[in-house]
């Protein structure tokens, strides 16, 4: 018995290990390419130059940097954030780019135009009329004010006070 416990506890204690090994393995198999570290870290540069320029309107706002050179730097760093942009779409996929967007565009803006139009649809009068109904059957259980004896709430179903019980009208 103890020894069945024992390879039973062992076997499972395997089992725990290998479901949590199994994403480390994953992960190892998984390589980054030069490209794929390339583009990463364009795009942290890209973010570090947008950071910059948020920074540097910010200061001279403060009037922090001299109007003469503010235009100098922002002139600078809007450079290099173009140059940046360029080498990052030299690495995005050229499958059918222009045409292949722009019937994407097309499909999103047709499908848009499509849900607007069904919602703003006028509502018949049976529509109307079906909305009001159903909002008067379910005010029937909404309150109809207070106790006239004691102050206490009261439904519009009620036919006696819940807390006093005197007769309501």
């Amino acid at each position: 018995m103890e020894i069945a416990a024992v390879l039973l506890t062992l076997g499972v204690m395997i089992l725990v290990g290998f479901y949590l090994y199994a994403p480390l393995l994953e992960r190892r198999a998984r390589r980054v390419t030069e490209e794929e570290h390339e583009l990463s870290a364009l795009m942290a540069e890209r973010d570090r130059v947008v950071n910059s320029l948020q920074e540097l309107d910010f200061d001279y706002k403060l009037g922090k940097i001299p109007e003469e050179d503010y235009p100098t730097q922002r002139t600078n760093l809007l450079q290099k954030g173009a140059d940046i942009l360029r080498k990052i779409d030299s690495f995005a996929p050229q499958t059918g780019s222009a045409q292949d967007t722009e019937s994407r565009i097309e499909k999103a803006v047709a499908a848009r135009r499509a849900d607007s139009s069904s919602r703003n649809a006028e509502p018949t009068d049976d529509d109307i009329e079906s909305l009001i109904a159903s909002r008067r059957k379910g005010r029937k259980d909404k309150s109809a004010g207070f106790c006239p004896n004691c102050g206490k709430p009261i439904m519009a179903s009620d036919k006696f006070c819940p807390s006093c019980g005197k007769t309501l009208n």
